[in-house]
């Protein structure tokens, strides 16, 4: 993939997922509304590709009015990845040469990877995770609607150990898959599916988007810079 078209399939998925996510705030109070309206609006222009250059250092700087309004970034993960892959793309246009371009979009795909690996590292030394008895809380007592009927995983410690071993698994892992291009493909279906997963049992939606998005880097970087 050249980094012209990971970089436009970026700023489209970008742009969709701002849309999503500021949808749900045109109902909040009208601080709000004057917030992410104008985010729903320089997003679309992001898909549209108009005045790419000074539409996302337009959404960086609404982007620090937002995180002013809610004391950080109130999505957590989300929010961070979002962030992280909007000031990659303004680095990116804004950027003196097609070495500095690749330093920043090469930067996004570092971070993904990092992503997953550190998540991985984290549950890995917490033995509520190795036991899987994390996971058994997750099921027990989730509040959301659609995995109400799925509160019975957590007795069953035995299938949630390997579920959870699993997990850390793959995502200590995850750096090999760099190693050829159809594995890259078949780990970045397989992490695509454990976040919609998440989207649909536990109400994560925002992770399934915001880490797609990235995905396009990491195709760029692997077959780019990996032999």
């Amino acid at each position: 993939m050249m980094i012209e078209d990971a970089i436009r399939i970026t700023e489209i998925m970008l742009g969709l997922a701002f849309i999503q996510q500021s949808i749900e705030h045109l109902h909040r109070p009208r601080d709000e509304k004057l917030l992410f309206l104008p985010r729903i609006v320089l997003s679309a222009l992001l898909v549209l590709g108009f005045q790419t250059h000074w539409v996302l250092l337009g959404l960086v700087g609404l982007s620090l009015f937002i995180l002013r309004r809610f004391h950080g970034p109130y999505n957590g993960g989300s929010d961070r990845m979002g962030l992280l892959i909007l000031v990659c793309l303004t680095f990116v246009h804004f950027a003196p040469n097609n070495f500095w371009q690749e330093i920043a979009f090469g930067y996004l795909a570092v971070q993904l990877i990092l992503s997953y690996v550190i998540s991985g590292w984290v549950k890995v030394v917490n033995p509520a995770w190795r036991s899987g008895r994390a996971l058994q809380d997750v099921f027990a007592f989730t509040t959301y609607p659609v995995s109400e009927n799925l509160r019975g995983y957590a007795k069953q410690p035995k299938l949630l150990c390997v579920m959870s071993w699993c997990v850390m698994g793959f995502e200590l892992l995850f750096p090999l898959a760099l190693i050829h291009a159809n594995l890259l493909f078949a780990a970045l279906i397989i992490a695509a599916t454990f976040h919609l997963a998440n989207a649909v049992l536990f109400g994560l939606n925002r992770f399934f988007w915001i880490w797609l998005c990235a995905y396009p880097s990491i195709i760029w970087f692997q077959g780019n810079y990996i032999p």
